[in-house]
């Protein structure tokens, strides 16, 4: 079992940046595809982002491509989040997720194990 924690949520303004992190303890954490989601309020958690075990592929919902960027250090057990170019619409409770297959999932049954969420909250 793997436990994740996020970190970095916060206030911004349009425009602006933020970036999260989310630590991952317990297995090894090179073994797990990691992806983030977000949930808006009243909407479903939607997919963001996924990076490969080794960080080689990257995959992107296509409301933040170009806008996003998904990392990982595997030698620090985290997986990273920045968001640039903010827009109000991207409010949400941003979670990151762990999955144990080598595929890269877009879908919430995929992953198998989740963080507590951090709040981005961006201001028109």
């Amino acid at each position: 079992q793997v436990q994740l924690v996020e970190s970095g949520g916060g206030l911004v303004q349009a425009g602006g940046s933020l970036g999260l992190s989310c630590a991952a303890s317990g297995r090894t954490f090179s073994n797990y595809v990691m992806g983030w989601f977000r949930q808006a309020p009243g909407k479903e958690r939607v997919f963001v982002a996924a990076i490969s075990r080794n960080g080689y592929r990257l995959v992107y919902a296509e409301s933040v491509k170009g806008r996003f960027t998904i990392s990982r250090d595997n030698t620090k057990n985290t997986v990273y989040l920045q968001m640039n170019s903010l827009k109000p619409e991207d409010t949400a409770v941003y979670y990151c997720a762990a999955d144990e297959s080598i595929l890269i999932g877009r879908g919430r049954l995929d992953y198998d194990y989740w963080g507590q969420g951090t709040q981005v909250t961006v201001s028109s």
